[in-house]
């Protein structure tokens, strides 16, 4: 049985979606998810993960096979398995952020007072609640959380990515104005 893999060089992969592309995608997906199966479950993850991460993995290589200027170094599931192990690499620190996040908010850490200093003690986060609600939610999202453009523009009702990136850049420039008199030392 030949399959469509079996004669594409990496110097026509576009020429393989373009003649039969759900077959080949369909044959992409049975060759490789094994891999991502087992590297999924191997770290913390269920089935269903791996679903996922094959299907953004594959999205990805054919957008990107659809570029003229992309040239595969490697064999296929090589380098789908390097694509899914980096996005599952971020899926896991951000459910790590999470998971740290909620146990900061269940239990609230009494601080002792600080001894009175020359300089008193900031916290940028008073900075970032000063910018008000859509700015800290974006700012948030964007760094701490990790989270894309793209679905931080469909949470904050954009109409494109765009519109959310210039939002989240007017809102760092107020974060920096804000901050412009203080240096480093004043925050802990």
């Amino acid at each position: 049985m030949q399959t469509v893999l079996s004669s594409v060089t990496n110097t026509d992969w576009r020429q393989a979606f373009t003649a039969n592309r759900e077959k080949a995608l369909t044959q992409i997906y049975a060759l490789t998810y094994p891999k991502v199966l087992h590297y999924v479950i191997q770290h913390e993850g269920q089935p269903a993960d791996a679903q996922d991460l094959l299907q953004e993995a594959i999205i990805v290589f054919y957008e990107k096979v659809m570029q003229e200027q992309f040239q595969l170094t490697a064999q296929i599931t090589t380098y789908l398995m390097g694509i899914c192990k980096n996005l599952w690499h971020q899926e896991l620190e951000k459910k790590q952020r999470q998971k740290n996040l909620t146990t900061a908010e269940s239990n609230p850490v009494i601080e002792p007072v600080p001894e009175k200093s020359e300089q008193p003690v900031l916290e940028l986060i008073y900075f970032v609640d000063q910018l008000g609600q859509k700015c800290r939610g974006i700012l948030t999202s964007f760094y701490y959380f990790g989270q894309s453009m793209a679905t931080i523009a469909e949470q904050n009702s954009y109409r494109t990515i765009r519109s959310a990136t210039v939002q989240k850049f007017k809102c760092l420039e107020r974060l920096r104005k804000s901050l412009a008199g203080f240096s480093v030392h004043y925050f802990r």
